[in-house]
């Protein structure tokens, strides 16, 4: 069995990065992969993305031949197909085919790195050194399978900033009002309300009551006189976190934000939407208003100093806004984080 250590040229502390990687994170959409191999990068490790046979197969994008990027080559619907020498890869990232030695059995060695693979909320998610005795559950995202509820994949896009502070970005509610005001937030209504986060097995959850509206600010909706709006989080260590934003009535819509460690300097951000209302909508404009969401926090996420995450509190000053930031900061910890995140 191959043993699974940081790459070459790794950004992260080899403790944490273990810690990540025995951790669930995305790394593509399912509508985004097919046969075709692909590439993507999770914790500063060059992955090939395909799928045979109806499974998706996620492993080191290197020839274990001669070490071309299998990236660089094709499918020809028994598998990855190397563009040096000829060599294929199915199923399992098994090698399958020698050209040049047609009748010589297929050596394990010959076999791709891969790691484990899950298929959920239309995401492919990598855990590439699982933990055998205590895994890591696949983070959950409300409603996405209930009745009357719509499922939207937004296109993934890169953050030049650390995953951590992206999150905690995601997490944050005082900033409503001074970077969300061309999307849907008041710039008038600055006050944020006492709240709680309390501690769960996977993270915490939030219940944050306040008047701040959600609909879109050019929408000319708006919610009945004095209707507080009910925003619950649910974070699940350490870089994914959801929304579910109650709107009057019944109407509800749930945000994931997947953060996925591309590298300690670089995000790749994935966010599905499961929503029961305005089902008439084109998905292209939820996209493009998500999109502008997400952009309206980038200046800030990508200037953030330190780059990194203080996990000492002592180390950045706090409001009492910030609770969930705290408590964010302290899951990390409890999970073993070292200094990485305190510098």
């Amino acid at each position: 069995m191959n043993t699974i250590t940081p790459p070459a040229h790794c950004t992260f502390e080899p403790d944490d990065w273990l810690r990540l990687a025995s951790q669930w994170h995305p790394v593509a959409r399912s509508c985004d992969i097919a046969g075709a191999p692909t590439k993507a990068v999770l914790l500063d490790e060059q992955l090939v993305v395909y799928r045979i046979k109806g499974q998706v197969v996620v492993a080191r994008d290197v020839c274990p031949h001669r070490g071309v990027p299998l990236t660089l080559g094709f499918h020809d619907e028994e598998g990855v197909v190397c563009p040096y020498h000829g060599l294929r890869f199915g199923e399992g990232g098994r090698c399958n085919r020698i050209p040049s030695s047609p009748g010589q059995p297929i050596p394990a060695k010959l076999n791709l790195i891969n790691y484990q693979v899950e298929e959920r909320y239309g995401l492919i998610w990598v855990c590439m050194a699982p933990d055998a005795d205590n895994p890591a559950p696949l983070p959950v995202m409300p409603h996405w399978d209930d009745a009357g509820f719509q499922q939207i994949n937004c296109p993934g896009f890169d953050v030049n900033g650390f995953a951590g502070r992206q999150v905690e970005g995601f997490l944050d509610v005082a900033h409503f009002a001074w970077v969300h005001t061309e999307t849907f937030a008041d710039p008038a209504n600055q006050t944020v309300p006492p709240y709680n986060p309390i501690e769960t097995a996977y993270g915490f959850a939030v219940d944050y009551w306040s008047s701040v509206s959600n609909f879109a600010a050019d929408s000319g909706q708006q919610a009945p006189e004095g209707f507080e709006w009910l925003r619950h989080f649910e974070m699940h260590l350490p870089f994914t976190a959801t929304l579910t934003i109650h709107f009057p009535g019944e109407a509800r819509l749930v945000i994931m934000n997947a953060a996925s460690p591309v590298s300690a300097r670089k995000t790749r951000m994935f966010a599905p939407i499961a929503r029961n209302f305005d089902l008439h909508i084109p998905v292209a404009d939820v996209h493009a208003f998500n999109q502008r969401v997400f952009e309206e926090d980038r200046l800030m996420v990508e200037t953030q100093m330190p780059e990194r995450l203080p996990l000492d509190l002592t180390l950045e000053a706090h409001i009492p806004a910030d609770r969930s930031s705290i408590a964010y900061r302290r899951g990390l910890k409890r999970m073993g984080f070292g200094e990485f995140f305190l510098v």
